[in-house]
């Protein structure tokens, strides 16, 4: 029996190597789970820590973005408020009759180009009311001329044009946007724009032979209200073949056509949005229509008024800026309630160069 106690012995001692084995198995892999628990748990730290710090590089960018006043790449100068029309739904009216003078205007455009303006669009008021059309003619020959802007315009009622302005002053214009709210010659006088004896609508037509003649990039603004909102355009514009169809909807501005000290009353044009879209249904074949709601329209547009003061919208009312003649550019714009992005949502910038349009003239 002697002999099987070597064997005996090397059995218990291979029993108690194993125990302590799995003793020292149980206590690695506690200690592995443990070390990639850790990791893991390290790894979501450092993964939250970067997803904090891009947070907040982000955030600090966007607080940047909105300290960082817009660029004024394009910039609506209304220089006067007088008009010869007095169309019920107006939203720029003849509060004042100042008009600044010719050197100090172009001063104030000449910040502009500085601080990044590209095309510059003077409207009124009617622009062709001072000094006959010489003051605009004189404005639209520096831009081209001095400032080298890619684009200048005019919003025109086109009553007071006359063909001697084109043969002076046609080539440093690129568009000439004329103010057409209906085909119908009463509806044009219900709305306000009738004068007399002459035929807006005949005088549209001439125009547009005179903007082909002269090579002017030929647009129509028409603002759809309760008066025209029936009304169909298609075959008219299309025959007219302007570059662009601006259509607005009626758009109320408090002190301006509404409120009791405004001098417009715009109630009785308004029209609800699904009005507005019944019409731009309506003309959805017309290529050059480019429509711009309410919603759209208030806070992108940078509106510059006879004083160089940038007009603030976001109220629902003209709330003006300093002047960029005081202040400077930079920091009037700040106030102005620019709303970029719709800004170029809505198709703000376009080719609006007769350069680059490429016109069969």
């Amino acid at each position: 029996m002697w002999v099987f106690k070597p064997i005996a012995f090397a059995g218990k001692l291979l029993s108690a190597f194993r125990l302590q084995l799995s003793c020292v198995w149980s206590s690695l892999v506690s200690l592995l789970l443990g070390l990639r628990a850790a990791f893991r748990l390290a790894g979501t730290e450092s993964s939250r820590h970067q997803s904090r710090k891009a947070a907040a590089e982000t955030r600090r960018e966007e607080e940047e973005g909105m300290n960082q006043p817009p660029t004024p790449l394009s910039v609506n100068y209304h220089f006067t408020r007088q008009c010869n029309y007095k169309c019920g739904f107006c939203f720029h009216t003849a509060k004042t009759s100042f008009v600044l003078p010719l050197e100090d205007a172009k001063r104030g455009l000449l910040l502009l180009k500085e601080a990044g303006m590209e095309k510059i669009n003077f409207s009124g008021g009617e622009p062709f009311l001072q000094d006959r059309g010489e003051y605009l003619g004189q404005l639209v020959k520096f831009c081209k001329e001095e400032l080298h802007l890619p684009s200048v315009s005019i919003v025109s009622n086109g009553s007071l044009i006359r063909e001697r302005w084109f043969r002076s002053y046609a080539e440093y214009l690129d568009i000439l946007a004329i103010s057409c709210d209906s085909f119908d010659e009463q509806v044009n006088v219900l709305i306000g724009r009738g004068q007399g004896k002459k035929n807006h609508v005949q005088n549209l037509q001439k125009l547009r032979t005179w903007c082909r003649d002269y090579r002017v990039a030929f647009k129509i603004n028409s603002v759809i209200n309760r008066f025209n909102v029936e009304e169909d355009m298609r075959e008219q514009i299309k025959a007219l073949n302007p570059v662009r169809w601006k259509v607005f909807q009626c758009l109320r501005i408090e002190g301006e056509n509404a409120g009791e000290d405004a001098l417009r009353e715009a109630e009785r044009f308004l029209i609800s949005d699904e009005e507005f879209e019944g019409f731009l249904h309506r003309h959805k074949e017309v290529s050059c229509l480019v429509p711009e709601s309410n919603q759209k329209m208030k806070d992108s547009y940078l509106i510059l008024d006879e004083y160089m003061r940038f007009l603030n919208c976001r109220n629902g009312r003209k709330e003006p800026s300093k002047s960029i003649l005081d202040v400077g550019v930079e920091e009037a714009v700040k106030f102005s309630g620019f709303d970029e992005k719709m800004f170029l949502k809505r198709g703000g910038k376009y080719v609006w160069s007769k350069a680059d349009l490429q016109l069969d003239w």
